[in-house]
């Protein structure tokens, strides 16, 4: 399976000068734990950071800071670790372990956005590969108790 074929297309993107409420609203919005920070939101869509809820909470909330006057570009991660839409995700899982991040926006061949991975999606798809896996094994296991009856 493709990175692209797994991500969720609809990332909850912002621009780094989004302040960190902003920020904070626009992931209650989307039921997001993160945002992909983009420079340009239509033409280019390349990823410049990663900002998270935790983030949030580390970097500014716990720091004393005015989350209405700091930004997601002061606070974001960045370089961020991304994946290719075309690769395999077991080469995203892999990237994902090697760098230590839990999220990975997938970009296209230009370097534009086109969605983003999360470790529970990898999660996710595992779990339905060892189902069906284990479906393969009862189902056998099913028929060889009838043939021995």
């Amino acid at each position: 399976m493709l990175l692209k074929d797994l991500c969720t297309l609809e990332a909850a993107c912002c621009p780094r000068d989004a302040t960190i409420t902003a920020a904070a609203r626009l992931m209650q919005r989307h039921h997001a734990g993160d945002l992909v920070i983009l420079d340009d939101l239509v033409d280019t869509r390349k990823p410049a950071g990663l900002i998270t809820d935790r983030d949030i909470v580390v970097r500014v909330i716990a720091e004393g800071l005015d989350p209405d006057k700091a930004t997601v570009g002061e606070h974001m991660t960045s370089p961020v670790v991304m994946g290719l839409g075309r690769e395999d995700v077991a080469a995203g899982l892999e990237r994902m372990h090697r760098h230590g991040v839990r999220r990975l926006p997938i970009i296209d061949e230009r370097d534009r956005l086109i969605g983003i991975v999360t470790l529970d999606d990898l999660l996710r798809e595992h779990a339905e590969r060892a189902q069906d896996l284990l479906a393969i094994i009862t189902k056998e296991q099913t028929r060889e108790r009838r043939g021995a009856a």
